[in-house]
């Protein structure tokens, strides 16, 4: 498969979007590359997103200074070296031509370039490293870390202007997005027809990474390929697949540029979903096309969610498992019995895009998380646009410590018929997710290479 670069001049459109918000200079940091037990042997390196999306390239200690329209990268000079243990480096003044930057300087100019300068707003990373090098230049603290408070209202401003420009996706970007979307689709595929009775998880994960490393692809998080699908987060790959199980997969490509994607599969280990499967298994099917079908321009994604729990309750309902008005047991908190985590997140360079800006990000101004089970965990509520990108990816779980919790449970009482419940003992856990771009007049699925109709995935399995 070929892989998808970005022209520079979509790198230059951005610098130059970015200079039209800023309110004085900002420094961005790539980050640090880090050893895992001695100096040589070190961890993959992967820039931090806010300077991949102005530069496209993992340059380990990397600075790029933004000041008066123009934009400086500071970075590591070649080394003599460099040409026998890591290949040789282009030169400065060619990196400069590659990336169209005003100017390419050595990291050992930074400090005196920032000393003549006030005000310099940046952001933090999740590299400690980082901050204390960007704490030491700038003379504040900058913290490390999701969340991390912003140290001035320079910073703050800075986030904004990042946000504004994230959010939207341009063509480049979705190009990128489409990329992983479509690496991401066939590892899926390959993981469904390496599924056997017999094996194990870690076969199944192995092709869907091999697929993913042969594209050029890394993994935009740690992949979930599991038989215990009420863990939402499972990345253990040890368990047997055995009859009558079901697989959850939720594995998503990295392009080499950092764009994520990020797809949820259900499919039988036997190759054929179960009675009781097949009802689960459509209710959630019919959750995720319903938040779907309302994600759209101008809608609410907090609406979308809604959208999502009400169709799980109202299915469960009609299988029994439920009883009583949908609205009651809404009310009562009944979709996070089964259904505890928000229906999705904005997508981009970070699998969850921006969430190391916190709620600042996913959240509009005026608008807070709720305090509820399950919708607290809901990570965005803004209005939707043209042009961002969010998974949709409701799901049905079986979670021990909830369904045997009074403080989960009490609320809806007998309208929970347990007994009703305990035929669908075969069901742990379900989740369908899609990336969906917004379009002008709707959405795109653009993960629809992978199936998810009942019929389509035992047609997989059995090719």
């Amino acid at each position: 498969m070929t892989i998808v670069s970005t022209e520079s001049s979509a790198f230059v459109a951005r610098r130059q979007a970015l200079h039209e918000r800023l309110r004085g200079p900002a420094l961005l940091a790539s980050g640090t590359a880090h050893s895992r037990n001695f100096p040589a042997n070190r961890y993959p390196f992967r820039a931090s997103s806010h300077f991949l999306y102005f530069v496209g390239q993992h340059l380990p200690g990397a600075m790029l200074l933004f000041d008066k329209g123009r934009t400086v990268l500071f970075t590591h000079a070649p080394d003599p070296d460099d040409a026998l243990w890591h290949g040789p480096r282009p030169a400065l003044i060619d990196v400069q031509k590659q990336l169209g930057l005003d100017e390419v300087q050595p990291l050992s100019s930074l400090a005196a370039a920032i000393e003549s300068l006030d005000s310099v707003a940046t952001l933090p990373t999740h590299d400690v490293a980082s901050c204390g090098a960007l704490s030491e230049l700038l003379g504040r603290e900058i913290g490390a870390g999701s969340g991390s408070a912003l140290a001035s209202e320079h910073d703050a401003a800075l986030a904004d202007a990042m946000i504004a420009l994230r959010l939207v996706h341009d063509e480049a970007a979705v190009a990128q997005l489409r990329h992983a979307a479509q690496v991401s689709a066939e590892a899926h595929l390959a993981g469904m027809r390496a599924t056997q009775v017999g094996g194990n998880e870690r076969q199944i994960a192995a092709a869907m990474l091999q697929v993913m490393r042969e594209a050029g692809c890394a993994d935009a998080y740690n992949p979930i390929v599991t038989v215990n699908g009420e863990v939402l987060h499972a990345e253990y790959h040890g368990n047997p697949t055995e009859a009558g199980q079901l697989v959850l997969a939720d594995v998503g490509a990295e392009t080499e540029e950092g764009w994520a994607a990020d797809i949820t599969r259900v499919w039988p280990v036997s190759g054929r979903f179960s009675a009781t499967q097949r009802a689960i298994y459509q209710v959630v099917l019919a959750a995720e096309k319903a938040a779907i079908d309302a994600a759209r321009p101008s809608v609410s994604y907090r609406d979308v969610h809604e959208t999502a729990k009400r169709a799980v309750v109202s299915g469960l309902r009609d299988l029994g498992i439920f009883r009583g008005e949908v609205d009651g047991l809404l009310e009562r908190g009944a979709a996070a019995i089964f259904f505890p985590h928000g229906v999705g997140h904005l997508l981009g360079l970070d699998v969850h895009d921006m969430e190391d800006l916190g709620d600042r990000a996913g959240y509009a101004s005026g608008r807070t998380r709720s305090e509820a089970f399950g919708d607290a965990f809901l990570r965005l509520d803004r209005d939707l646009a043209a042009g961002m990108m969010i998974t949709i990816e409701p799901g049905f779980y079986q979670v021990p410590g909830i369904l045997a919790d009074d403080k989960y449970t009490a609320a809806v009482g007998a309208d929970l018929d347990r007994s009703e419940l305990a035929k669908y003992a075969d069901v742990r856990g379900i989740r369908i997710e899609d990336d969906v771009l917004i379009t002008g007049d709707g959405n795109e699925i653009i993960t629809a290479g992978v199936p998810k109709e009942i019929d389509a995935i035992e047609a997989v399995m059995g090719s």
